[in-house]
């Protein structure tokens, strides 16, 4: 790679939908040689594309769940298909999982993690903490398709209509079974 590659990849994080036509304008070569250049960024993984959601301009709240646990991939297993999770990390030290969700408000957060991490019998030790600002716009897809079914997609083993944390007010509920009063997902219809 070199600093025309550099260049290139710096203007597209700076907008994705620029032309090529202008990034050949700004760094002084054709376009035929930046339509080149994207190719072989994009086939040696440099370049990739994401449409997601910014989640600091939807207002969405994001938190950062460290955890000390036995069977990090089944715990990672078990969220994969869960609308609020964005992503999991194996990670070094006192923590060996880190995961991150999204929700409308924080007592989902919080319940999330009370319900579903906190009692399973291979969780030590957990630490939520919420992001509070970000420096740059945070884009993620978020799931929103999925299959309607009675149980939460994180193996809860119980309805969330008999959940004390939906029951509360404390939680929105999840949007795969049914069980939902946000806004972000009421409208998502399941396959």
């Amino acid at each position: 790679m070199d600093e025309k590659d550099r260049k290139i990849l710096s203007l597209l994080r700076e907008n994705p939908e620029i032309r090529q036509r202008e990034i050949a304008r700004l760094i002084g070569i054709s376009q035929p040689s930046v339509g080149a250049r994207i190719k072989k960024l994009k086939e040696r993984g440099l370049i990739s594309y994401v449409v997601g959601t910014n989640l600091k301009k939807v207002g969405l709240y994001l938190s950062k769940v460290e955890i000390t646990a036995k069977k990090t991939n089944e715990i990672l297993n078990s969220f994969k298909n869960c609308p609020y999770f964005l992503n999991g990390f194996v990670t070094s030290g006192k923590y060996n999982l880190c995961l991150f969700f999204v929700s409308e408000d924080i007592s989902t957060l919080e319940a999330l993690v009370d319900a579903h991490i906190r009692p399973r019998p291979n969780v030590m030790e957990v630490k939520m903490s919420l992001i509070l600002s970000m420096v740059n716009d945070f884009i993620f897809p978020l799931k929103f398709e999925f299959e309607r079914k009675e149980t939460p997609p994180c193996n809860y083993s119980g309805s969330c209509g008999a959940c004390e944390y939906y029951n509360a007010g404390r939680c929105l509920g999840c949007p795969v079974t049914g069980f939902y009063r946000g806004k972000i997902w009421s409208e998502v219809k399941g396959k």
